[in-house]
């Protein structure tokens, strides 16, 4: 059965963020996603979910100083304190919103940094991150993100976050794998997410070219969701995609999954 949770940081942008909630639940979303609460006072996004009856399904890790361009700062070797400190504000957050699973954005590499100590301070940074965050009882994260849409991305290619779990030594770190991300950079949808689906904790959907709403462009969204069920992928799908013109007027795909 496929799950859909609306990313409330690209969707409903036509209201303010608090009220997107209850556009999300009205349009028969049961969860809810997006990048960050942290501007947001925990109770009153916790208010909100109670409220409308939604899962808080994912959120990130603290990333830096997101509007001045940071898009993460796990693999920043000068900033493993601050890294430490978010990892603390991220569980108080998801404890307060029930949410059981944390992503961890990597960052763009450092210039200038050698390629082995951006490589050992993500991984000491993961490490810390799944232990705090196993102890709390939420799983942690990495996505992969296309090089395309974040020029010198840390982690772009499945391959590579699959690694990088592995070296972490933890079975609390999980894959997250984004359909729209991963077919930019390397294609093979169904074979790759089949291959690896004990991995992967949690999905994320948009079509291509254009990062629009399934439906829009290359992806034939109905056999992967298929195909999803076939392979008996039970997390969820988060919808991070920009709507083609507005979100309700793009939310017709989603008749057959909610």
């Amino acid at each position: 059965m496929t799950k859909l949770c609306a990313n409330l940081t690209m969707l409903f942008g036509e209201v303010d963020f608090l009220d997107r909630f209850a556009q999300a639940a009205h349009a028969g979303f049961k969860g809810v996603e997006f990048l960050f609460p942290y501007a947001y006072d925990k109770h009153e996004l916790a208010e909100q979910l109670h409220r409308h009856g939604l899962t808080q399904v994912l959120h990130n890790l603290p990333a830096g100083d997101w509007a001045g361009g940071e898009r993460g700062i796990a693999c920043l070797p000068d900033r493993v304190g601050e890294f430490q400190d978010g990892v603390g504000t991220a569980i108080d957050y998801a404890q307060a919103l029930g949410c059981k699973q944390l992503n961890v954005l990597a960052g763009i590499a450092p210039a200038g940094v050698a390629a082995d100590t951006v490589y050992e301070t993500f991984v000491s940074n993961v490490k810390f991150a799944a232990q705090a965050l196993a102890a709390a009882g939420i799983r942690l994260l990495i996505e992969p993100i296309n090089t395309f849409d974040i020029p010198g991305f840390y982690v772009n290619r499945t391959h590579q976050a699959l690694d990088l779990i592995e070296r972490s030594g933890s079975d609390n770190v999980f894959l997250q794998y984004d359909i729209y991300h991963m077919q930019r950079m390397e294609g093979e949808l169904a074979a790759t997410i089949e291959r690896h689906l004990p991995r992967i904790a949690h999905m994320q959907l948009a079509d291509n070219p254009g990062r629009h709403e399934p439906g829009t462009g290359e992806i034939h969204y109905p056999f992967l969701f298929a195909h999803l069920e076939k392979i008996g992928y039970d997390g969820w799908i988060g919808c991070e995609y920009k709507p083609a013109t507005t979100t309700a007027a793009g939310l017709g795909w989603t008749a057959d999954y909610l």
